[in-house]
C-alpha cells in the first residue's frame, strides 16, 4: 500500500535531514502545501518508518544466529567479539555453556542468547529441582533484562549418544529447568530445548518419508510433548557439508551449495528441492507431522562448511565454506519464512580433537578479520551503535571501554574476499 500524500510546508530541522535523505525515494511521495499540527505529527512519523524501512538492509536479521564455541585458547576477548557482531547482520548467539563474561559483554546490545547446558551436568539437573533452580539463579537472573537470554538448549545431540542413561535423564532435566525459569517473572518467557543430530531420523529421503527412528520413541514422543504443551522449539543440527561426505558427485557438491542444478523431486508432495538444506529441514518437519507434531517448530542450532581439511576430506575448501554460508544467508533473507539457523561457528576452535576440518568452521579469524566473505557483514555507516558501558555493564568509562573494544575493521579475508 502506497504511503498517503500529506500536504505540509514546514520542516524540523529533522524532519528536513530525514527528508533530504529520502526525497528521491518512492517511499516518500509527499506534496509539500500546507500544513495542520496533526497532519505534520502523522506526516513525521511516517517518514521515520520510511527512513527505517529503506535502510532495513543494515540491520541485523532476527532470523540469522552464529555459534560460540570455546574450545580453543587464542579467542578475543568476550567485550571484541560483541563489538564485531555489531558489525554483522547476526542477531542471535548460540553457547555451548553460560559464560558469565560473554552474557554480560552482549548486555545492551539487542542480540539475543540461546545458553547451553553440558551433557555432564544432566544428571544433577534431572535429579533435583534445587539444582536446576540453582542454575537458573546463577546462569540467568543476574543478566537479565540486561542480555537478552531466549533460550537454554540442554545437552547437545544426547538421544543419539551410546550413553542411553544421560537420554533417559534429559526430559526430567528439561522440565526443572522450566520450572525454575517460571518461578521468575523475569525469566518465565525463556525456552528450553536440546539439540538433536540428523541421526535421530531413520529416513529422510524424499523429506516427505522423514521418520524417527522407532527405537527413540519411547524417549522422543514424551519430548515432543514437552517441547509442543510449553511451544519450545525442536532444535537439529542439518549439515549437508557431511551429506556430501558420503554422496562426493559433482551434482551433490552443487545441491549442497546452493548452486544451479536439476535438483531433487519428492514424489510425495510433488516439490522439486534445489539445495539440501531445505531438504533435510523439511525432512525433520515430515519426521514431527508423523510424529503427532505438526506445528512444533524447527530450529537449526547447527549449520556451517569448513573451509579446510585433511586429504581425505573432499569439499572442505574456503571457496566451498564461502559459496554454502554465503548462499545460505542470501537464502534465507530471500525466503518468506526463513527458519531461524545458527551458523557453525563464529571463529575456529584450535583446540578440538580430530581431523582439520573440526577446527576450521570459522566464519572469522580470532584477529576478528572475516575469513570469507559470507554476507554477514554491514555496510560502512552500517553498524550498530556500541552500547553505553552503564547499559552493557562492561566497565565504568567510556575511556576503558574504547580501549578493551578497539574499532573492528571490514578487511578482506583470505583468498581475497571482500566484506559484505
Amino acid at each position: 500500500m502506497p504511503l498517503p500524500k500529506l500536504l505540509f510546508t514546514y520542516f524540523s530541522l529533522t524532519e528536513l535531514k530525514l527528508y533530504f535523505l529520502l526525497k528521491d525515494s518512492p517511499l516518500l511521495p509527499f506534496k509539500v502545501v500546507s500544513f495542520t499540527m496533526e497532519q505534520r505529527l502523522y506526516r513525521f512519523l511516517l517518514i521515520t518508518i520510511a527512513f527505517i524501512y529503506a535502510f532495513s538492509s543494515t540491520n541485523s536479521q532476527t532470523y540469522i544466529g552464529v555459534n560460540y564455541g570455546e574450545v580453543a585458547d587464542n579467542l578475543p576477548p568476550p567485550v571484541q567479539t560483541a563489538r564485531l557482531l555489531l558489525n554483522t547482520t547476526v542477531s542471535k548467539v548460540r553457547l555451548y555453556g553460560a559464560d558469565p563474561a560473554f552474557i554480560q559483554a552482549l548486555a545492551g546490545t539487542n542480540i539475543s542468547l540461546v545458553l547451553g547446558v553440558a551433557n555432564g551436568e544432566i544428571p544433577a539437573l534431572a535429579a533435583e529441582p534445587s539444582a536446576a533452580a540453582a542454575w537458573v539463579s546463577s546462569k540467568i537472573l543476574p543478566f537479565i533484562p540486561a542480555s537478552s537470554i531466549s533460550a537454554i538448549s540442554v545437552g547437545n545431540e544426547v538421544l543419539t549418544m551410546s550413553d542411553q542413561s544421560l537420554s533417559s535423564q534429559l526430559l526430567s532435566a528439561m522440565q526443572n529447568l522450566r520450572s525454575a525459569l517460571s518461578s521468575s517473572a523475569a525469566a518465565s518467557g525463556i525456552k528450553v530445548s536440546t539439540v538433536n543430530s540428523m541421526a535421530v531420523l531413520a529416513q529422510s529421503d524424499p523429506p516427505s518419508a522423514g521418520a524417527f527412528h522407532p527405537e527413540l520413541a519411547a524417549t522422543l514422543q514424551p519430548l515432543l510433548k514437552f517441547l509442543h504443551d510449553g511451544s519450545h522449539p525442536f532444535m537439529i543440527n542439518p549439515y549437508p557439508y557431511f551429506a556430501y561426505q558420503s554422496d562426493p558427485r559433482p551434482e551433490t557438491l552443487a545441491f549442497c551449495l546452493f548452486q544451479p542444478g536439476p535438483g531433487r523431486h519428492d514424489p510425495g508432495t510433488g516439490i522439486t528441492y534445489t539445495n539440501m538444506f531445505d531438504a533435510q529441514v523439511d525432512a525433520v518437519r515430515a519426521a514431527l507431522r508423523a510424529a503427532g507434531f505438526p506445528d512444533l517448530e524447527v530450529v537449526v542450532a547447527e549449520t556451517g562448511w569448513p573451509d579446510r581439511g585433511d586429504a581425505s576430506e573432499a569439499g572442505a575448501t574456503i571457496e566451498n565454506a564461502e559459496a554454502y554460508n554465503g548462499n545460505l544467508v542470501a537464502h534465507l533473507r530471500n525466503s518468506p519464512r526463513p527458519v531461524e539457523t545458527y551458523i557453525f561457528a563464529l571463529y575456529d576452535e584450535d583446540l578440538k580433537p580430530g581431523p582439520t576440518s573440526e577446527r576450521s568452521f570459522g566464519l572469522f579469524r580470532t584477529d576478528l578479520t572475516p575469513a570469507y566473505d559470507a554476507g554477514l557483514m554491514k555496510p560502512l555507516g552500517g553498524a550498530a551503535e556500541w552500547p553505553s558501558p552503564v547499559a552493557a555493564g562492561l566497565v565504568s568509562t567510556p575511556e576503558a571501554m574504547e580501549a578493551a573494544a578497539p574499532a573492528v575493521a571490514c578487511k578482506p579475508g583470505r583468498g581475497g574476499a571482500a566484506c559484505g
